[in-house]
């Protein structure tokens, strides 16, 4: 048995590309408790994941903008970014390729909407719920999330 040397492996390995996304923790304060809008999907094995609002960057978009944009398609929530909370570094593979992805979270503050998966052109979300911002964390599905949900409810406490 022949064993491929490093370089035919090298040949074999999937294109690398790189993707980036925008979205965040929007925020509503109600009777002075925070609370997060986080949506559903379906992974690839049909599972139920929950996380936070986020998509592709537009052309023309700045973080920001895109930001504001996936919260209020995903959620319905019309948010305002107030501050950076941190960016979510991962790969993954398709059958075609190899997906470097970097995705920039923003806290926002509500500012109107109603909490609906209706808008969401992908149709990737197929639910949409609030849950407290200080116990979100045992909701969403990636412990990278969970990071950004923390950081978020550290900012808002002032213990960050």
């Amino acid at each position: 048995m022949t064993v491929p040397s490093r370089s035919d492996r090298r040949q074999r390995r999937l294109p690398a590309v790189q993707e980036t996304s925008a979205g965040g923790v929007v925020i509503d304060v109600v009777e002075g408790r925070a609370r997060i809008a986080i949506i559903a999907r379906r992974n690839r094995a049909g599972r139920i994941e929950w996380c936070l609002p986020k998509g592709h960057v537009e052309p023309g978009e700045t973080l920001e903008q895109t930001a504001e944009r996936e919260v209020a398609e995903e959620t319905g929530i019309i948010g305002r970014v107030l501050i950076t909370l941190g960016t979510v570094d991962y790969w993954f593979t398709t059958p075609h390729q190899r997906i470097h992805k970097l995705v920039y979270h923003y806290l926002l503050e509500a500012t109107g909407g109603r909490l609906t998966v209706d808008g969401d052109p992908d149709q990737e979300a197929i639910d949409a719920a609030w849950f407290p911002l200080d116990t979100v964390h045992q909701q969403l599905t990636f412990p990278n999330e969970r990071r950004i949900a923390r950081m978020a409810w550290q900012r808002l406490a002032g213990t960050a």
